[in-house]
């Protein structure tokens, strides 16, 4: 454990530097790479295999590119992380024969690129990484993004889309429809599907509280 804290303190430390560089993203921050890490400790603790050195790194490197939302490299993100992981981790002594496994893991985790996770490793990560677009903690990052690009919360005149297309575009709790509810489905460990089914089973009490005060 006191070489693992080392190397959290030395990856923390770096991707703060490369953050500093760029425009501020309260969803993806440190508070988000220690949560993701928390995720996947939990998920590997039933699962067999797992580098635990790989999976260290990918975690906290996974959004070491970070582009918004809306850019049109977006899909390109997480492997533009996982070449600037490698160029890091291979000046700060990192294995040499673990270095694909790490870029791989981090390349996986984006559900824009669309790359099937084919290690222990990618999968964990996946999974840990997508746990944080559930919950209370999955609500709370899909308000800040929206309100940051100018969306409103909801169609006050039709919250359910029950008479208009879903358009998460315009309107944060379409979201939950378009890809939040989906992806308990998408969850590629045993653990990690019983933790989102249990987050996402939260959001939809959520979104009857929230359209119980709105009449």
């Amino acid at each position: 454990m006191t070489a693992a804290a080392s190397c959290a303190d030395r990856y923390r430390a770096h991707v703060t530097a490369v953050w500093a560089q760029e425009p501020a993203d309260g969803a993806h921050d440190i508070g988000h790479l220690s949560r993701v890490w928390a995720n996947a400790r939990t998920i590997a603790l039933d699962e067999a295999q797992v580098d635990w050195q790989v999976l260290e790194a990918a975690v906290w490197f996974h959004d070491l590119v970070n582009l918004p939302k809306d850019s049109p490299d977006r899909a390109r993100a997480s492997t533009l992380s996982a070449a600037a992981a490698v160029e890091f981790l291979r000046r700060d002594g990192f294995p040499e024969q673990k270095l694909a496994a790490v870029a791989h893991a981090i390349a996986a985790h984006s559900f824009s690129a669309g790359i099937a996770p084919d290690t222990a490793e990618a999968r964990i990560l996946q999974d840990a990484d997508r746990l944080e677009a559930l919950g209370a903690v999955g609500l709370a990052r899909m308000f800040l993004i929206s309100g940051r690009m100018g969306r409103a919360i909801l169609d006050m005149d039709d919250p359910l889309a029950l008479k208009r297309p879903l358009d998460d575009r315009r309107f944060a709790l379409d979201h939950l429809e378009t890809k939040l509810f989906g992806l308990p489905e998408t969850m590629q460990t045993r653990t990690g599907r019983r933790l989102a089914e249990e987050r996402a089973e939260w959001m939809m009490s959520f979104r009857t509280r929230l359209l119980a005060e709105i009449g």
